[in-house]
């Protein structure tokens, strides 16, 4: 038998992540991928997987205790080596790790802090006589609490394993207006994002299971988590969507010549590249629409991070291909299907899902004409792209078929208003028409 020593390994830039829970027991034997400890950001939650298979001899970590890459967190007894051979122990919880150790599951897509956010009508009353004690969050609950200006440890959780949910925020804020006003409120409707009272009507709750044979199976954490994210950017950003089409006739054959020309070198072109690259140009010709807004300011970016979404079986992620200006066609068909591939395996890691300036979303492979896409906070716009289809399109004498991509751009009308944003649909369609013009 051999004892192996288990670490954090490589996540990145973060250091002190909290440990929000433990899924293993001491005794219990686990394979490998199994998932050990699950860790939490301010803008990711990750799992760390078990390297081999084997039973736990020893936990090294607490819910509540913080980590950084290196860190011992369990010892494994594995099956096929001596009991008694050494245990080669880390010096320090910040060494360096091994680069051949997995890398950690990221298991939601980035939560993007919203800089732009009002100040909350309401905050709810410190209460410095109560203890303090460790609470346990999803970033979209922690972030919540930040701009209601409520201390997470003094809200009571009802979740599962004692974490606060958003409700339970809500109903703190809730508490502590009508204890400070000495009245109770008329109603009790949800609180949203900035501290507001949106005055809903609550929630309808409904026995599903007395009209027919139902099954009822649990989110998976990315879409758990980037469901609060979008319902926050859907609320406090006012969506517009632009919608045009672009005739990408000539551009459909040159990928398929490129695809033809580099098969063997194992580089795929999908038409999302050649999006991607057009789309740089335009933002450097509108930079309006790179940018995002930071209190009363805007702030235009000089660099260029396109996000992309990608399809993976637990749900949607975002994938970030950094400085796009600066790379080739091949290049960025090249990352495009690396960072695809590490999307379908949970295994990309928080800073390949970061710093996106502006998001593109294609249901091309899937069907659709027209949709609106959600704004990825703080970026000021997303571009989606539907189903490319033939059409027939009239050219001065007769009508001729042409191949037809839909474009839908949704933008933050704070940011920018419709004029610009329709013409940056109207210059990114004139690109994907004519490529060369990419070169004036």
């Amino acid at each position: 038998m051999r004892v192996t020593p288990i670490e954090v390994p490589d996540i990145g830039d973060y250091k002190n992540i909290p440990v929000i829970e433990v899924l293993v027991e001491v005794g219990q034997r686990v394979e490998q991928e199994q998932s050990l400890v699950m860790l939490e950001s301010d803008k990711a939650t990750m799992d760390v997987p078990s390297p081999t298979a084997g039973v736990i001899k020893e936990l090294k970590v607490a819910v509540g205790d913080k980590v950084s890459q290196g860190a011992l967190i369990v010892l494994i007894e594995s099956e096929g080596e001596r009991h008694d051979e050494a245990v080669p122990v880390p010096a320090a919880a910040t060494a360096v790790g091994d680069l051949t150790r997995p890398e950690p599951n990221v298991a939601i897509v980035p939560a993007y802090e919203l800089k732009s956010a009002p100040a909350p009508m309401h905050r709810a009353p410190a209460r410095e006589c109560e203890p303090h004690r460790e609470s346990h969050a999803s970033p979209a609950v922690r972030k919540l609490a930040r701009e209601l200006g409520v201390k997470i440890s003094r809200v009571q959780s009802t979740g599962p394993k004692q974490r606060v949910t958003l409700e339970d925020v809500t109903a703190f804020v809730r508490n502590a207006m009508t204890t400070s006003t000495g009245t109770p409120p008329v109603s009790t409707p949800p609180v949203s994002a900035n501290g507001a009272e949106l005055a809903l009507l609550p929630w309808p709750k409904v026995d599903f299971a007395k009209f027919g044979p139902v099954d009822s199976q649990p989110l998976s954490r990315i879409k758990k988590i980037s469901g609060a994210n979008l319902h926050r950017n859907w609320v406090m950003i006012p969506h517009v969507t632009n919608n045009d089409e672009a005739d990408i006739t000539e551009l459909e054959a040159l990928r398929t010549q490129l695809n033809k020309e580099y098969e063997k070198a194992g580089v795929k072109f999908t038409m999302l590249a050649f999006v991607i690259k057009a789309v740089v140009v335009a933002l450097k010709k509108f930079p309006a629409l790179n940018a995002s807004l930071q209190a009363d300011n805007l702030v235009f970016k000089q660099y260029y991070h396109i996000g992309f979404a990608a399809d993976t079986p637990n749900g949607l992620v975002v994938p970030v291909i950094r400085d796009a200006d600066k790379k080739g066609l091949v290049d960025i068909a090249k990352e495009m299907g690396e960072l695809s591939k590490l999307a379908r395996e949970s295994k990309l890691k928080p800073d390949q899902m970061q710093g996106g300036c502006f998001s593109i979303s294609s249901l091309g492979g899937i069907g659709g004409t027209h949709f609106t896409p959600i704004i990825n906070a703080p970026e000021v716009a997303i571009l989606g792209l539907s189903k490319s289809a033939m059409k027939p399109v009239w050219d001065g004498q007769q009508f001729v078929p042409r191949l037809i991509l839909p474009l839908s751009l949704s933008f933050d009308h704070r940011a920018l208003d419709g004029a610009e944003a329709g013409r940056f649909n109207a210059y990114l369609v004139s690109l994907l028409a004519d490529y060369r013009r990419m070169l004036l």
